[in-house]
């Protein structure tokens, strides 16, 4: 009988620590297995975050560069029915052509990443608003200098897009326009001196 109940001790006894240790290995691969997921999860929210932060910065681009495109628009269409000097007028309709084909692409564009461009904002209202009711002596150097600022804002965007995506459409946007809005703003200086 002795035997028996050893034998059964022995038994019972190592069916514990069997499962022990077989309950230790499971708990050490769940463990295991949730740190690598709360690691694998870290690091999709990482790429996610890095991801929402390049839509939001081309998001910005988008609707930035087509407000001061409608601005540069609003202000250079007014600019050709109000300024006597006929290079004002011919320099206006030129900008006014770039910055239409330029808002054009930009808005194909938005609305294929479904990027929804709103109205001008109040403060480019107020802008031109001023520009409309300029005096006539002063008109011609309120345009420049007003075209200047908004050229200077857009060349900004296009260069600050430029380093923080990788979107190969929006890079040949960047490349086809800068050189051009570079070109506009000399131009639009080269008139600001001479009118000096």
């Amino acid at each position: 009988m002795k035997k028996k109940t050893i034998s059964v001790a022995k038994v019972t006894v190592l069916k514990v620590l069997f499962l022990s240790v077989t309950a230790g290995i499971l708990s050490c691969n769940r463990k295991n297995g949730f740190e690598n997921n709360t690691l694998e999860s870290a690091i999709k929210k990482t790429e996610t975050f890095a991801q929402n932060e390049t839509e939001e910065t081309e998001a910005y681009f988008f609707v930035e560069t087509a407000n001061i495109g409608k601005t540069i628009i609003s202000k250079s269409q007014v600019a050709q029915q109000k300024s006597s000097d006929k290079s004002i007028v011919i320099l206006g309709k030129k900008i006014e052509d770039n910055q239409n084909k330029m808002l054009q692409e930009i808005t194909e564009l938005a609305n294929k990443k479904l990027i929804i461009i709103s109205e001008i904002n109040a403060a480019h209202r107020r802008d031109t608003y001023e520009l409309i009711t300029a005096n006539s002596s002063d008109f011609n150097t309120v345009y420049l200098n007003s075209i200047k600022e908004c050229l200077k804002q857009q060349i900004n965007l296009l260069e600050i897009v430029s380093k923080e995506t990788n979107d190969k459409i929006i890079l040949k946007l960047v490349l086809k326009y800068l050189p051009e809005q570079f070109d506009l703003l000399r131009e639009t200086e080269d008139k600001i001196n001479q009118k000096k």
